[in-house]
């Protein structure tokens, strides 16, 4: 038995030794000072074999070698992974902007799926999930004990089939049990309106490759729909988890005339990236106001911190949520990839992104106003007996009541108190603007 083991171990170091090699495709010699962890191999191969004899069941070879492979990009960091055929084609269908599922951007803290933010108009927002929660079941099946791919491919399937998760949520005394139909996600990328005159909103929910288009067609709308140039913008990134990294360049670019706009720094050459803007400025230099929140993540990220270090808008809300990181897919013969942590983000500024996050100009909590109604209107100099007329006809400035513009006001206090204070903000600078 024992002459069995040895034979299975000393087959398994060279199978290994001869994977490692021919995966290496030359880096083993160009890196002359590094050296295989030999000790390791056999704690490693002495493990396989007793795994292979010892366990109550027998296991192929081929799905011991890919749990190894798993558990040792899993190890890194919460973001690199070991992507099987299945996994791989949904990543590059998610990227496209259609996809099947509930509709949030996870990641994986402590050994539970963790909400990095819920995506717009998506089963997920409408059941009221948030960012920060915790996912610990998918209907029976607790997530302790799967990846990160296993618990995602348990939350899509059919659209039309429902999913129970049950939720931790900072605050809350017991998890929360959440029923979400699934649903075919069409991620819309960038919604905009006006939302007084000469101030526009404009929303990113998600970074994709055509975005920045999006951004510019979106401009160019509210411009037409104004008529005429913008007095300032708000731009919303809360709860936007990232997307892709050219998105984001191209997005901070169409603000910035010039200058960086973000770095990469890691180990190997092709991780040394450097992005700068190009001359013109979509909004002429009128004002900006970028909201964000915790559930603003990496692409978002790069944007809030290119634009606030320029001086280019100003930063308002809460903490973002600090995934400074890129992850590089590297495809595999075997139409596998890994997905692996390659290089830091860093703002214009040097500023690292992760575990760290923008830290907004002004800090905002998201709270909840309602109007209080006095049975007693104000009294005002109309009111008073023999009081002076004013000297002057004519109609009110602008062409909304007074009693219209309160309401809209009310209505956006109440509902989005965040961007209420975003627009106040907005039209003080275009204020301090006009008079410098």
């Amino acid at each position: 038995m024992n002459s069995k083991r040895s034979n299975i171990q000393l087959l398994f170091v060279g199978l290994v030794l001869g994977i490692l090699i021919s995966i290496g495709h030359g880096v083993l010699a160009e890196r002359e000072k590094a050296s295989l962890p030999v000790k390791e191999l056999r704690t490693f191969s002495d493990v396989f074999g007793r795994i292979k004899n010892d366990y109550v069941e027998d296991v192929e070879d081929k799905e011991l070698l890919e749990s190894a492979i798993r558990g040792m990009l899993s190890g890194l960091d919460p973001h690199s992974a070991y992507l099987d055929q299945e996994q791989f084609k949904e990543l590059q269908v998610g990227t496209s902007g259609q996809f099947g599922g509930l509709g949030i951007e996870v990641g994986m803290e402590d050994g539970f799926v963790k909400v990095i933010a819920p995506i717009d108009d998506t089963p997920a927002q409408r059941a009221g999930i948030k960012a920060g929660d915790l996912i610990i079941r998918l209907d029976d099946t607790p997530v302790k004990g799967l990846t990160l791919g296993d618990a995602v491919k348990v939350m899509r399937g059919k659209p039309g089939t429902s999913i129970e998760l049950t939720i931790v949520r900072e605050g809350l005394d017991k998890p929360l049990k959440v029923e979400i139909v699934r649903d075919t996600i069409k991620v819309k990328s960038v919604k905009s309106r006006i939302l007084e005159d000469g101030y526009a909103y404009l929303r990113i929910s998600q970074f994709q490759s055509k975005t920045a288009d999006y951004v510019d067609d979106a401009v160019a709308k509210l411009r037409k729909e104004n008529k005429g140039e913008l007095k300032g913008m708000i731009l919303d990134l809360r709860n936007n988890p990232g997307g892709v990294l050219n998105g984001a360049v191209a997005v901070s670019d169409a603000f910035l005339s010039k200058g960086m706009i973000v770095y990469t720094e890691g180990r190997v050459a092709d991780s040394k990236l450097r992005f700068n803007a190009t001359p013109d400025d979509l909004l002429d230099g009128a004002p900006i106001v970028v909201l964000v929140n915790q559930g603003s993540a990496s692409a978002s990220e790069i944007v809030a911190g290119a634009l606030q270090d320029h001086k280019r808008a100003i930063i308002m809300g809460n903490q973002t949520f600090g995934k400074g990181s890129v992850q590089t897919i590297l495809p595999l013969t075997n139409g596998t990839a890994v997905k692996l942590t390659t290089a830091r983000y860093y703002t214009p500024s040097g500023r690292s992104i992760q575990a760290e996050g923008i830290t907004p100009d002004i800090e905002l909590d998201k709270v909840h106003v309602e109007t209080v109604e006095s049975s007693i209107d104000p009294l005002k100099e109309a009111d008073l007996s023999h009081h002076l007329k004013n000297g002057k006809s004519g109609k009110k400035n602008g062409n909304k009541s007074e009693s219209e513009d309160e309401e809209e006001t009310e209505s956006l206090a109440q509902s989005d108190y965040q961007l209420y204070e975003a627009l106040n903000l907005l039209k003080g600078l275009h204020i301090l603007r006009e008079h410098m």
